[in-house]
């Protein structure tokens, strides 16, 4: 019964942040309210509060279901993986997967929202905290005493976030799982040597 019921909550969830997402492209964040969101999802204005405090975070709410995602599936990889391989494994099987290219210029309208980017980093730091504690159970290390898990998740996010944005606006746009392969070789490489490797 628990699982059926979480099955719904989720359903809903999804609803009011597509519904929320398909407005605020056609409209404009401004030209929404809270109360257009839950009638387009067909639920009560009380149902909308129940999963989110605003729209902004409604609209920002798939952006935070993929990072959330890429999170639990990098936890749920082999625990004797090297990081980066654990990383690479993770974010392959979540990312194409939810950035859906039907839904570019829906994306594309939600990062040329400036009032949406607290929002979206607000959210995307909560999973940053949430990665940082996965990778020092992974390496074995206290995130108080060392760094590593704290910049490694730090750079990740961010560099998630940024590569799907370029990719978003990108005249020709690579595959998603051949530009993970690239970020995932640039964060191994590091960037001491410059854009080529060189």
């Amino acid at each position: 019964m628990s699982g059926l019921r979480e099955r719904k909550k989720l359903a809903t969830r999804t609803a009011l942040a597509d519904a929320a997402l398909r407005l605020c492209v056609a409209h404009g964040l401004d030209g929404v309210t809270v109360e257009q969101v839950a009638t387009e999802a067909g639920v009560s204005l009380r149902t909308f509060f129940n999963y989110f405090s605003s729209k902004e975070e409604a609209v920002v709410a798939g952006d935070v279901a993929t990072a959330a995602a890429f999170v639990e599936a990098f936890a749920d990889r082999p625990r004797d993986e090297p990081v980066l391989t654990a990383l690479h494994s993770a974010l392959v099987d979540v990312v194409p997967d939810r950035i859906d290219p039907e839904r570019v210029a829906q994306l594309r309208a939600l990062r040329r929202t400036p009032a949406l980017l607290p929002h979206q980093i607000a959210a995307f730091a909560v999973q940053e905290r949430e990665l940082a504690a996965v990778v020092a159970a992974r390496v074995g290390v206290d995130p108080a005493v060392d760094l590593y898990p704290v910049m490694f998740a730090a750079t990740v996010m961010a560099t998630l976030r940024v590569v799907v944005g370029w990719w978003l606006e990108a005249a020709e746009r690579p595959e998603l799982p051949e530009l993970i392969d690239v970020m995932i070789a640039r964060l191994d490489a590091g960037f001491a040597a410059g854009p080529a490797g060189e």
